[in-house]
């Protein structure tokens, strides 16, 4: 992850940038974002080995984006919001970043970046692996070999919709993650999020909810994944940037 990104930033946030990557190069968080697409391929293709027929492209990217989207997203946002929070909470470093000379809205601003630029990173590592999922589950078994064309543009802009619908959610996750010191309200903020998003997956309402507004985007109905994409994304907008005016006059951020 390079500050390159953001050159347009102001130099004391691309400073503060720099400093959130490196601590996301110290930490699990490169590892969580290998492991979550390759749990995904290595699904898939144990899947896809089981039939006896030719699938299509179509059909096992779709399942992909899916899996995705309902579970290992959520659980990573949880996951990634509640180590990068740690990273300050552990050591009881806020207390030193905020006596720095920089605008204490940078510091809760490179986390908000870092956290969607590793969900960036997640998502185009699942749209490299999954197709090589399939190909290998075709080598593995010809009788399972997906005979028609992939549709890769269609894949890129699913995957891309998924993110961007996540905005609210990694908004939520995140500012709950660094207002408590204790990972416990965040982790179980997630748990139970993903949870109602499970079991209420069909309701009307869960539209409006940000762990479903991602998975939504694979909804039939075109408005439905519309009004979806508009709530995750704008309501992630409107979330961060409530997020940074809160956080940054607090006295203590835990």
């Amino acid at each position: 992850m390079s500050t390159h990104t953001c050159v347009f930033a102001p130099p004391r946030l691309r400073t503060a940038l720099a400093v959130e990557a490196y601590k996301l190069r110290r930490s699990l968080a490169l590892l969580l974002a290998a492991i979550a697409p390759l749990l995904i391929a290595v699904f898939m293709f144990f899947n896809l080995t089981r039939f006896d027929k030719p699938g299509s492209w179509a059909m096992a990217l779709q399942s992909s984006a899916a899996i995705w989207a309902f579970f290992m997203l959520p659980m990573c946002t949880t996951a990634l919001t509640a180590l990068m929070a740690q990273a300050e909470h552990g050591p009881r470093t806020w207390e030193h970043l905020r006596a720095l000379p920089v605008p204490r809205w940078h510091l809760y601003a490179a986390k908000a970046i870092c956290a969607l630029a590793m969900v960036v990173l997640i998502s185009l590592l699942l749209a490299v692996l999954a197709p090589l999922a399939v190909l290998a589950a075709g080598w593995a078994k010809p009788a399972a070999a997906v005979a028609d064309a992939p549709d890769f543009a269609a894949y890129l802009l699913l995957l891309g919709r998924i993110f961007l619908a996540a905005w609210l959610m990694v908004a939520v996750q995140l500012w709950m993650a660094l207002r408590h010191a204790s990972f416990v309200p965040a982790l179980a903020l997630g748990i139970g999020g993903t949870f109602f998003a499970v079991v209420a997956t069909s309701a009307k309402v869960g539209v409006l909810m940000p762990w479903q507004t991602p998975v939504n985007q694979l909804a039939s109905d075109p408005s439905r994944a519309a009004l979806a994409l508009a709530v995750g994304f704008f309501g992630g907008c409107a979330a961060f940037t409530l997020m940074l005016w809160r956080m940054s006059r607090r006295e203590m951020p835990a």
